[in-house]
């Protein structure tokens, strides 16, 4: 026996020898302890205290101290936690909290002091402002004496056992808990048992030790035991500050904290491994709790969902399936939290390694081993979420799961939305996996459900939440999950002209993923064109650069040398793309010349560039060339211009790329020679008095022959074009009298021809309107001759203005005459005189005539008059806007883009009734055009204006229920044919009216919802309350509608309807300070709001509303009942404050009470029936594919408990 255990058997006794009091001993002790406990000990004290702890810890683990009286448990729990207090820590805290309360204190008025302030006190706070420094040196002797405790309570509990002190075993595994982030640890710890402590490096180590011991069975029941470590470690994990109170605060995760949560982890899974059975319930706790508490930040989320994976590695594969079970409940919890973190969960775990069906001994349980199950009845599942968060995040790891090296995880994403396996691979699998659920309905159901999960990621990609739409499809189609249909693919271009920026970003980004994995398929390529061409004029500068960028990488930068037919994939990328272009799309022209305006300011076209194009253009791939050179030789500084007239002569292809070769011709004409532009002119002449050519070709030859004649002298260029223009139009005026005048000219009459003569006619007009004559006139003029059949029936309602001699019956075919319109209309826009005369003509035409082509032309000329003469036209904008109600979609169509176009440019004005018949096309049956429509008033016009909707909305309600005995609304002219043509009254157009009044005030502001709410009390509800307006049956309907008006939901003003932190609490932001500050501002705006809105209602509205109750009781009128319905709306927020309301009608505060309660029951009522009727899946659907075996595992709670407490 060694000298130090036989001083340690017999100390007692040496210490009574000596006459050393024991009780004295222990009060010394505490003495120091106590100062070193104190704030403002200095470095000896605080080294002396953990001095003096370490040897009290010392002399209570020899034996015979409790029988000495050493032991008392409050000084026992003082010195193990007496690290806390010594370690300097909590110094910059300090100044920290200070410098906030001085900076606080700055923006409030400064208070007096207290002359009765005692200087003690002062003194005092002074003394605990005053910051302590400490050296390195100091902080190692600290350092030292904090080794020194903890190993001398380690040594207590190697000896001194804890089983009936529970409170101390807790205080314990609480100071060690918060020793584990003392220092950094240097290395890797191993949690192999020890014994001597003096090996053990750093006081972390020294901490899981201690962790280790107190689950000893020498400390108590291990349960319990394994209860307090796993309760504190919990949020070690969760990097989490869980003090004494309160919640938990989150810890910044950084490099040690997160080493630190490792430790933890590795730690827990030691003890599983030694423990086994005995912590496996505590480990299904701890997991539990960790997906209970886990918090909407995505860093901590995603660490969560590792520590989750790490721990559940550890188990075996029926306890692995027993948290799946669990996990799949937790999955359909009613907090968004625990929905979006479970998709996390599932992402990590589909990580590891699959789990054969084999290894689980329970076979009740073996459908929740695959990761096929994860995949569709948990992460697929979340697709039909109530919140968009979580929709958007499951859709978005859907397409992750395609980038794992697993083959059974691309396999079932891939079933999710394919049928096309072989019936036999599927059955095989069915027998494998689900052998009691096989029949040829479930095979038959899971393919017709991946048609339907398709369709509904379809629909999530026109979602109304950015976020959704934003992760709908990204992923999926390059790798060929979704079929590369136009359909699907269309879808994806639309998204690059979303509302939201991130929305159009991400679809430009994945349309290049799908080009540069697919860029040999035709449809992936007409796809890219039609989301990234348009974007170049999107109204956000980053979208526009980024299609910018992408249309350079593709098109530009890919343009080399002719030298051989050999192109590698991205030449021939880049000129199938310019041969869409030319043919397929021609419709994106515009944009595409868009992109090169902006790319001509940046000098990209060098010479090397243009004569790369110009090798490509004796290639199959022309045309491409000659687009380009189109866009680029005008910017061009020189050009190799005898290639180019090469090209001119030889030239012998289609319309589209002659088109392109006559404007690289035009371009270049100012710096050809004399000699080669009178030969260029003689032959653009001889082609087009051949008539051969077609109509895009004839412009195109017109253009290019004016640019060959425009010089610096203005006279000059018009003598050019009076001589080859007026030649022109005398040749097509020839033709025409032939036709018309002749005897023979219906022998003779081709219709291609005269067209092409119409055509060739107006075009050349506008460059020589003094060689247009009045025999030119009157020969189109005779074209436009309508059947008169129709006419002599209506002769009487004729204007004075359009006599009948006008009209004169021809049989010349429809197509004729709808070119006849654009000629006499190109020759109105050179002769104002003309326009006064033919503009009746053509308002009559819209009123009567039947020709669908006609009738389209005459709209688009009467708006392109507009432009020019505005004053003129506009008495006629009334005849154009009756279009809107036009039987023919395509006009309809064609009236609201050019209308838009003139209110866009302000030639036209909001006046009469045309903002009216705009809202009458919201409702058109074509949803196409009610969409267009749509688009059309927000993102276009009411940018220009923001009041429009708010100036015009009382107006609607009298406008469209046909009711104009108000002295101020509904008064302006319209004949009873229009009236009736845009007439929404009567119950059967309801819907349609309250469409457009839900529309209206989607798109209202707080401030506007507020001044129409007192707008209608005080001209409809004040009117019939004074009895201004009678109270008869189309006066009942006014005031019913405007009740039902004023109950919508819309009109409740969104500061008060929208909770302050989201959307009823399911989707809080991330804590930070701009979020807390953002919700404390929602909450205070939504307070003073309501005490607005509560007064105003009080002071105007409850008047009239008392007035008004009286008024319908004495004419027992059911309007009544919508009085009684709005009131019950409107009170919901104030139930408990109806008497303050209605002060001075008793009986009416009454009924509004008995009103709110009868609602309350129904809603009761009905919430009853909806869950007698729904069950369980259907509260809360899975994959579709998958339930068909879900609903065979019994036992399966469709409600997940909150988890048991650690």
């Amino acid at each position: 026996m060694s000298f130090s255990e036989l001083t340690r058997l017999f100390i007692w006794a040496i210490l009574g020898e000596n006459e050393v009091s024991i009780e004295g001993l222990v009060a010394v002790l505490s003495f120091f302890v106590l100062a070193g406990k104190a704030k403002a000990a200095n470095v000896q004290q605080r080294v002396s205290g953990l001095h003096a702890a370490s040897l009290y810890l010392l002399l209570l683990g020899i034996p015979g101290s409790i029988a000495n009286k050493v032991f008392h448990e409050v000084f026992l729990d003082t010195c193990s936690d007496l690290t806390s207090h010594c370690w300097p820590q909590d110094c910059g805290k300090k100044r920290k909290k200070d410098g906030l309360k001085s900076s606080q204190a700055e923006g409030k008025r400064s208070k007096p002091q207290r002359p009765d302030t005692p200087e003690m006190e002062v003194d005092e706070d002074e003394e605990e402002e005053e910051p302590l420094h400490f050296s390195g040196h100091d902080l190692t002797k600290i350092r030292d004496a904090v080794v020194l405790l903890v190993q001398s309570l380690l040594r207590l509990l190697q000896t001194f056992s804890l089983k009936d002190r529970p409170q101390s075993a807790s205080n314990c595994t609480r100071i060690f808990s918060k020793l584990l982030y003392f220092e950094p640890v240097i290395g890797e710890i191993t949690f192999a048992a020890r014994k001597d402590i003096t090996k053990l490096r750093s006081v972390p180590e020294m901490s899981f030790y201690g962790l280790q011991l107190l689950c000893s069975p020498t400390h108590g029941d291990q349960k319990d035991s394994l209860r307090r470590v796993f309760h504190q470690l919990l949020y070690v994990i969760l990097m989490m500050n869980k003090g004494k109170r309160g919640k938990p605060s989150l810890l910044v995760p950084s490099q040690a904290i997160l080493s630190t949560r490792d430790q933890a982890i590795h730690f827990v899974c030691h003890l599983v491994d030694e423990l086994k059975e005995l912590a496996l319930p505590f480990l299904h706790i701890l997991l539990q709790h960790i997906c209970f508490q886990m918090v909407e930040k995505s860093e901590f989320r995603s660490h969560g969902a590792q520590a989750v994976g790490m721990l559940t590695s550890q188990m075996a594969s029926t306890d692995y399936a027993c948290f799946i079970k669990w996990l799949f409940n937790y999955s359909r919890h009613s907090k968004m939290v625990c929905r979006l973190f479970s998709v996390d969960v599932v992402m990590v775990l589909l990580e590891q390694p699959e789990r054969r069906l084999e290894e689980c001994q329970d076979p009740e349980l073996t459908c929740f081993l695959p990761h096929k199950f994860l995949i569709q009845s948990l992460l697929f599942a979340r697709r039909m979420d109530d919140s968009p968060t979580v929709q958007g995040h499951a859709l978005a790891c859907l397409a992750q799961c395609l980038e794992l090296p697993s083959f059974n995880v691309t396999r079932a994403v891939h079933n999710l939305f394919s049928a096309s396996e072989k019936m036999h691979t599927m059955e095989f699998l069915c027998r494998y996996l689900y052998p009691q659920s096989l029949t040829r309905d479930v095979l038959l159901y899971i393919f017709d459900a991946a048609k339907e999960n398709l369709a509904l990621l379809l629909r999530r990609v026109k979602d109304v939440k950015t976020n959704v739409r934003k992760s709908a499809l990204v992923g999926l189609l390059k790798h060929n999950v979704i079929p590369m249909s136009w359909e699907n693919l269309a879808t994806l271009s639309e998204r690059c002209r979303d509302p939201a920026v991130s929305v159009k970003k991400k679809a430009l980004q994945c349309l290049g993923e799908l080009l540069t994995a697919k860029p040999e398929c035709s449809v992936v390529q007409k796809a890219w064109l039609q989301g990234v061409v348009p974007a170049v004029v999107d109204s956000e500068n980053s979208v526009q650069d980024k299609a910018l960028e992408a249309l350079d990488q593709v098109l530009l930068s890919q343009v080399k040398p002719y030298a051989s037919r050999y192109l590698d994939a991205s030449q021939r990328l880049t000129w199938d793309l310019l041969g869409l272009l030319c043919h397929d799309c021609q419709h994106l022209g515009r944009y595409f010349s868009r992109a090169f305006t902006i790319w001509s300011k940046q000098n990209k076209f060098t010479q090397t560039f243009i004569t790369n194009l110009i090798s490509h253009t004796e290639a199959d791939h022309a045309a491409g060339a000659w687009l380009l050179l189109s866009k680029v030789v005008a910017s061009s500084p020189r050009l190799p211009y005898g290639k180019i007239l090469d090209a001119w002569d030889s030239m012998d292809v289609n319309v589209t790329t002659c088109c392109h070769i006559l404007c690289v011709m035009g371009d270049i004409a100012a710096h050809l020679n004399e000699d080669t532009k009178d030969r260029i002119v003689n032959d653009l002449m001889s082609w087009l008095k051949t008539f051969t050519l077609s109509l895009e070709v004839i412009c195109a030859a017109v253009e290019t022959l004016c640019q060959y004649g425009r010089s610096e002298n203005i006279k000059e260029t018009q003598a050019f074009l009076n001589h080859h223009c007026g030649e022109l139009v005398s040749v097509c005026e020839a033709y025409l009298a032939g036709i018309i005048l002749s005897e023979n000219g219906a022998q003779n009459f081709n219709e291609e021809l005269m067209v092409k003569h119409l055509h060739t006619l107006g075009v050349a007009s506008l460059n020589c309107p003094a060689k247009v004559g009045k025999r030119t006139v009157l020969l189109v003029e005779s074209v436009l001759t309508t059947h008169s059949d129709k006419l002599a029936e209506c002769g009487d309602e004729l204007p004075a203005s359009l006599p009948l001699s006008q009209f004169k019956a021809n049989s010349l075919p429809t197509r004729v005459r709808a070119h006849g319109v654009i000629a006499l209309g190109k020759l109105c826009l050179q002769h104002e005189d003309l326009v006064q005369k033919y503009l009746p003509v053509f308002a009559r035409e819209l009123e009567v005539g039947t020709e669908v082509a006609v009738r389209n032309n005459v709209v688009v000329i009467m708006c392109d008059l507009c432009v020019r003469y505005t004053n003129i036209v506009d008495h006629y904008i009334p005849n154009i806007s009756a279009c809107l109600r036009d039987n023919e979609a395509v006009i309809r169509e064609q009236t609201l883009i050019m209308l838009t176009n003139l209110l866009q440019e302000e030639f036209v004005k909001w006046k009469g009734s045309l903002f009216f018949r705009f809202m009458v096309a919201l409702v058109d049956p074509v949803p196409a055009i009610a969409s267009l429509c749509e688009y059309c008033l927000v993102h276009l016009l009411l940018k220009k204006n923001s009041e429009m909707f708010s100036q015009h909305f009382i107006e609607c309600i009298f406008h469209f229920n046909s009711y104009n005995k108000h002295k101020s609304y509904n008064k302006f002219p319209q004949s009873e044919r229009e009236k009736a043509q845009f007439s929404l009254k009567g119950a059967q157009h309801r819907e349609k009216r309250f469409r457009i009044y839900r529309f209206l005030l989607e798109h209202f502001t707080d401030t506007q919802r507020f001044n129409i709410s007192l707008k209608i009390n005080q001209t409809v509800l004040a009117c019939f309350a004074d009895k201004e307006l009678p109270l008869d049956a189309d006066g009942a309907e006014i005031l019913s509608e405007t009740f039902n008006i004023l109950s919508l939901k819309e009109m409740k003003l969104q500061a008060i309807s929208t909770p302050a932190g989201g959307a009823s609490g399911e989707e809080p932001e991330e804590e930070n300070m701009a979020t807390m500050a953002k919700v404390v501002l929602q909450a205070a705006q939504k307070k003073v709001v309501s005490q607005v809105q509560k007064k105003a209602f009080i002071e105007n509205t409850v008047p009239l509303i008392i007035s008004l109750k009286s008024l319908l009781e004495q004419k027992r009128s059911p309007v009544l009942r919508e009085l009684m319905s709005y009131l019950q709306v409107t009170m919901q927020d104030y139930r408990n404050k109806v008497k303050d309301f209605f002060p001075g009608d008793e009986q009416l505060a009454v009924e509004v009470e008995f009103a709110l309660k009868m609602a309350d029951k129904e809603k009761e009522m009905e919430k009853q029936m909806d869950n007698c009727s729904l069950t369980g899946e259907a509260m809360a659907p899975t994959a579709q594919v998958s339930s068909h075996y879900i609903q065979n595992v019994p036992g399966l709670s469709h409600q997940v408990q909150a988890p048991p407490p650690v």
